[in-house]
């Protein structure tokens, strides 16, 4: 009986500890692109010189988001593993397919426009109005996908 209460706190204590994982690396898929939209108009009217230090940090947020994508996938997987939810669950299918969606559309929204917005142009204010509109589908998407993680609504 002591080992069986012993074990279910091990179970126990690893849920929590990727739990924790889990919405950290959730925080750090979403939290930084908010510090970006402030950017927005410094890059809109920078000098071309001065545009790559305003980028840098639209760059590396998309690099960290990646990488906390990864962890956020892997103990996504563990924590199904070790719950009674399936892969069959509707708010898990449905936070799948948004998560893919997301991985497409950060891909092609945001490098992109940093590339164009890197090289000589005239149309800057074009490129920011649709970096600012990239950013704010990404928010969008993201937190419908946390919207489903955190409600877990049954959908069927």
């Amino acid at each position: 009986m002591l080992n069986f209460h012993i074990e279910r706190m091990m179970v126990l204590s690893w849920y929590v500890l990727l739990l924790y994982i889990h919405i950290f690396s959730v925080v750090l898929s979403i939290g930084p692109y908010f510090i970006l939209f402030p950017l927005l108009a410094r890059i809109r009217h920078a000098p071309f010189e001065q545009l790559p230090d305003y980028l840098e940090p639209f760059r590396i947020t998309v690099r960290l988001t990646k990488h906390a994508g990864h962890v956020l996938v892997a103990t996504g997987i563990l924590l199904t593993w070790l719950t009674a939810w399936t892969w069959k669950t509707s708010w898990i299918i449905v936070t799948v397919l948004i998560m893919v969606a997301s991985l497409y559309f950060i891909a092609r929204a945001f490098s992109p426009l940093l590339r164009q917005l890197k090289a000589p142009h005239e149309n800057r204010d074009f490129l920011v109005n649709k970096l600012r509109k990239a950013l704010i589908w990404y928010v969008i998407i993201t937190l419908s996908m946390m919207w489903f993680m955190v409600a877990k609504p049954t959908l069927w």
